[in-house]
Formats: structure tokens, sequence, C-alpha cells
């Protein structure tokens, strides 16, 4: 008999030799039913997996994020049979099929040009695989017999991934019915667990991602366990495409991209306006949470950037340039010329915590395949603070910043979720020193009862942090602000405090962000607000709309009593008829619009029509200012 511990710290014997999906089945067929795959001491693993002795074992279903990645790379291999049963084994090549984030894709090799026609046949024959409720089965197989079977195959892709696998790496296939893949797995027992399945696009992608090689089809698609949940999810991404901050960007002439600065975003008064009110806002309370504003330079010569591990460990991101015969960078961070601004002067502990903000504009190289508007960009503002403390502030201060991170995303009505990256491969300093950091920060989530998951391995090269993933009103997530404690760059720079002893000592560091990248705050927030921006961002706040030429000077009257209030108001007095100027002020998302006629003029009011609202309110004039700058004033939603 083995003991297997659950997640729930619960044993339970079972005897060697019996499958996962037994196992569970002995103790709950509701349980075994939705499980999709399951973890053995930490490690990903299929359903039929045997038990051969005593393990820690975690059943996932599709709310386990690796149980979803297991349906849907299984879904990714129906789509591969599908494709060979519909063109013939002999004129298709597969190459690789993997899950990734709400979906899946295949790569394939064949002559015919896959279209919009094409991928609903396909999905028709993947529902037809999920009807007959294939078993999926795992082989494990020498690297002769792998390469045997898909050069029989004609299977060029995966005899060239069979060679360059590790000489000692275990290799294993999957079949269902007639359909043999190379495959690492882990997969769902069967294609009928593959209940509700979609194809999206198809488009073209190089082998292994490099412009010398040949180009394939990939066709994405997407998988969930129930027919509803794809429903919902579709529904979604139909939602999402309307708020595309690329489309509205330019429909609300916030901002352009063009091809003389690809990944270098232009941004117009429109845009500038949201740009100043979210700095404005940051700046403000900032002030409120004891920050001091600082501004460092952006190209610094090489020997700092050795100094701070970015050129050894980032050297691809950054841009670079020769000043004088010597190296210089253009900085992809904001923290080294931090470091130089505390090295000014020699503090005492009585300064401590030194909280220094930064709104500094960074340069990272991107590749121009993942360019994406402002989402994903080669420059842009980082709203960085580092904090210098000492180490037995470390809690405190980090519960202070998430304080300021709660006011902050409560303001634009953004909920979060956080997640604990640790110490990635590519990383510095002693294991610790890492120890003790990432430490720090999971007591400090826990004392504060902030629910967390792990990211394994995802930390910073120079230390572990908190990442806060913001969940907009169409329940997408973004990964914006950051807590990064930092016990290294301290050490690299010499920077020192002088203790309650006379002593010099070593102070620990803190980088974080807010809103992460100004420019991706304000996609974000275009997509999340549907180009619908609460008042107080609004780049237009109200359009007044005169009825006709006689009423124009009293409009223009009421915008200069708003405009010395500092309120964004514009006149629409283009000879145009009212309907049609009220349709375009809601077109542009304006949050107020005033209409006024003879009646208006006569009694010395407005009418007032709110965005999204097909009625008009008459109001004193003098009240509607003073309810709109209370409005402003308060930020609200």
């Amino acid at each position: 008999m083995a003991n297997i511990t659950l997640k729930d710290g619960a044993v339970r014997e079972v005897a060697e030799g019996t499958t996962v999906l037994d196992f569970v089945k002995s103790f709950s067929n509701s349980l075994a039913k939705k499980a999709l795959a399951c973890k053995i001491d930490g490690e990903t693993r299929d359903l039929m997996t045997v038990i051969d002795g005593d393990h820690q074992v975690e059943i996932l279903t599709f709310e386990d994020e690796d149980g979803r990645w297991a349906l849907r790379h299984s879904a990714s291999h129906i789509l591969a049979q599908a494709v060979k049963r519909l063109y013939g084994d002999k004129n298709v090549k597969l190459a690789i099929g993997p899950a990734i984030d709400n979906g899946f894709y295949y790569d394939f090799d064949m002559d015919h040009q896959l279209s919009t026609e094409d991928l609903a046949k396909i999905e028709k024959e993947m529902k037809k695989i999920v009807k007959e409720n294939l078993a999926i089965v795992r082989k494990e197989v020498t690297r002769q017999e792998a390469l045997d079977f898909f050069n029989a195959e004609g299977e060029s892709y995966k005899v060239e991934l069979i060679n360059d696998l590790p000489e000692d790496a275990m290799i294993t296939m999957y079949s269902q019915g007639e359909f043999t893949d190379l495959c690492a797995g882990p997969h769902v027992v069967s294609t009928g667990k593959v209940k509700a399945i979609k194809l999206q696009s198809v488009a073209g992608a190089y082998w292994r991602g490099s412009e010398k090689n040949k180009m394939l089809q990939r066709v994405y698609g997407t998988a969930f366990e129930k027919q509803a949940d794809l429903d919902a999810y579709l529904k979604m991404l139909e939602e999402a495409a309307k708020r595309d901050h690329r489309k509205l960007g330019k429909e609300l002439d916030l901002f352009s991209l063009h091809e003389e600065g690809p990944g270098f975003p232009f941004f117009h008064p429109n845009g500038m306006v949201i740009r100043n009110e979210l700095i404005n806002y940051w700046r403000e309370v900032h002030r409120q949470f004891g920050y001091q504003e600082i501004k460092t330079p952006m190209i610094m010569n090489r020997k700092l950037w050795e100094t701070s591990g970015h050129w050894d460990h980032y050297k691809e991101n950054m841009y670079f340039t020769k000043i004088d015969g010597e190296d210089y960078a253009i900085k992809p961070m904001n923290c080294p010329g931090g470091m130089l601004v505390y090295l000014t002067q020699q503090h005492s502990y009585r300064d401590l915590p030194l909280r220094l903000g930064e709104l500094g504009l960074v340069h990272r190289h991107e590749l121009s395949g993942a360019l994406h508007g402002l989402m994903r960009v080669r420059n842009f503002t980082q709203d960085d603070a580092h904090i210098f403390m000492l180490p037995s502030q470390i809690e405190d201060e980090i519960q202070r910043v998430i304080d300021l991170f709660d006011k902050v995303y409560s303001t634009f009505g953004l909920t979060y979720h956080a997640e604990l990256s640790t110490r990635p491969e590519d990383s510095m300093g002693s294991d610790e020193v890492w120890e003790t950091a990432t430490n720090a920060l999971r007591n400090a989530l826990e004392h504060r009862g902030l629910k967390y998951v792990i990211n394994e391995g995802d930390g910073a090269f120079y230390g572990p942090k908190i990442d806060f993933h913001l969940t907009d009103s169409i329940g997408r997530t973004w990964q914006c602000g950051t807590i990064q404690l930092d016990m290294l760059m301290p050490e690299k720079f010499d920077l020192t405090y002088i203790g309650e002893d006379g002593q010099k000592h070593r102070p620990v560091m803190i980088h974080r962000v807010v809103y992460g990248s100004i420019e991706r705050f304000i996609g974000i927030l275009i997509e999340n607000y549907a180009g619908a921006f609460p008042v107080w961002l609004a780049p237009v706040q109200v359009k007044i709309l005169p009825i006709s030429d006689k009423y124009v000077d009293y409009a223009y009257e009421i915008k200069r009593k708003m405009f010395d209030l500092g309120i964004r108001v514009e006149v629409d007095d283009r000879n145009e008829k009212i309907g049609y100027k009220i349709r375009e002020a809601q077109v542009k998302k304006v949050p107020y619009s005033i209409i006024v006629g003879e009646s208006e003029l006569e009694n010395k009011n407005i009418s007032v029509r709110k965005r999204r609202e097909k009625d008009t309110v008459t109001m004193d004039t003098d009240e509607f200012i003073n309810n709109l700058l209370e409005e402003i004033k308060t930020k609200a939603q």
C-alpha cells in the first residue's frame, strides 16, 4: 500500500499500481468526473499515471491553470487529428501544437491555404472526434523508436525536434485512435473531455520563430469544459474587440503609431489630457504617502550598468550609443539613477525610510512582432519609486505600498489579485539573501490576509516581487503594480546609512510601480472604460451645443464661465442640426452635452444631457457647474 497526501493534508492509502484516476474514484466520483490532470510531488502528470509509492498528489480541474492547459493541449491534438483526416496524412506535416493562455494552436506545413471556411469544416471534424471519446494513451519510447516512427510517417519537423533533444531525454508519444504525436504531455484521459471547442483564426508562423525557416500555417483556437463558459468567453472577446484601445485611440484622437517610430507612441492633445491627469493624480497621491520626486538622466555610461547587473542580465533588451568613444546605454530602468541620488549624501537611520519617486522615460528593445499599440512599446514612462529603509522597516513599508495601491486602483474601479514571483535562473546573489527577501514578501502578504499565488522563477534578476494583476470591467486581467524587494543593489552600489551605534550599515531597498507604464495604463483604461472616461479624465468634459446661430453668443458666455474654473469645455458652433451635434458628442463619448436655445437664453439656464442618457434635464448653470466640479474633485466613476 502507498500513502497519498492530498492538497488539504489528508492522507489516504491506496494499492500500488492503481492509476491516479482510479484512486480519485475510490473516494469521490464527482471529483473524478471533473478531474483533468494531476500533480505528483509538484509535477503535472496524466490521470492514468500509476501510483508507485508514497507521494503528494493534487487533483487538477478546469479551475486550476495546469488543468486548463492539459485540456487545451489535448484540444490541439484533436485539431491536428482533424486536419490530418480532412486533408490527408501525406499532405500535412505537423510542427508543434501547445496550449497557450486562453487557448491553443497548432502549426501545419501544407500546400492547401486554410481559410475561414476551412476552419468551420475542421471544427466540425474536431467535434466528431470529441464525440468518439477516443482514449488518449501515453507511451514511452526510445530515441530510435521515435525516429523510426516519424521518419516512416514523413514527419520531418518531429524528427528535427527528436534530434535536438538531450541524449538522456525521456521521449513520449500520445495516441488517440489512428493519430499519434510526439509530446511530453500531460493530456486528459480521452477526447470526450474536451466538450466545447472554437477555432478562431489562422496566421503565418515561421518554424521555430526564425525568418530563415519556412512559413507555416498556425491555427488558433480555444477550448472549455462547458459550452456556457465558451459562449461567455466569446462574448467577452466580442466586447474586447469593440474596446480595442488602438481603434478607440484613433476614433477619439488620443494617440497614433507611425512606421517612422515603431513602438514609439505619439500622443495627441486629447491623449495628453488623460496622461497629464494621471500624472497629476500620481503626484497628489505620492505627496500624501511621503514620497519626494526626482529625475535622473536617460543615458548613462557602461560602468553604471555593469555595476547594477543590467549589462550582464538585460543587455539584449537595451539600446546603446557611444559618447567620446565610451560605451553608454539608454536606460531600460530607473533604479541605477536612484542609487546615485542616494549616494550624493550620507544618510542617518533617522532619514529612513527615504521614498524617492520618478516618472522616468525608459527604452527597452522589443521584437517588432511583439509590439501591440500602447500595451507593448519600446519607450514608456515608468512611474517608479525606490524606498530605502532599515531591515526592521521592511514589512511596514510593504504594507504602506499596498495601501497606496489600494487607493489608486479603487479610484479607477479596478480590483486585483496578487502573485508572488520567486528567484529566476538568471539571478544575482546568494540563496540566503533570496530566502530572506522572499520570506519578507510572503509574510507581508499573509499578515495582511491577502490571498496570493506563487509564480516560481518569475522574479527580477535582483530580487523577488509581488505582482498586482488588475481585473477590468469585462473580466480580463492586466499585470500593473509591482513591489520588488532588493538586498543586492544596495550591496553593489555600496549604499550605507549611519545607525544608532554610529556605524555604517546597509539599507534594504524596495522598487515599486503603481501604473507600471503610463502608456500601457492608458491603454488599459481606454479598454476598461470603452473610451467613456469618467469626467475627471475625459479630454472634453462638456460640449455646448447651440440650436442655431442665434444662441452661439450665449453658448460662449457659458463656456467662458466654465473655462475660467478649469473645466475642459468646447462649443460646437457649426451650422448643423442639433440632432447631428448630439449624436457626434455621444460618439466622441463626451460626459455632458449642454443644449442652448430660445428657452435657455430667456431663462438664463441650460438643458443638460448626460452621456448614454436620452433625456435632457433643465438646470441652473451655476448648479450644474458646482455639481460638475464636485464630480471632478472626487474623481467619481
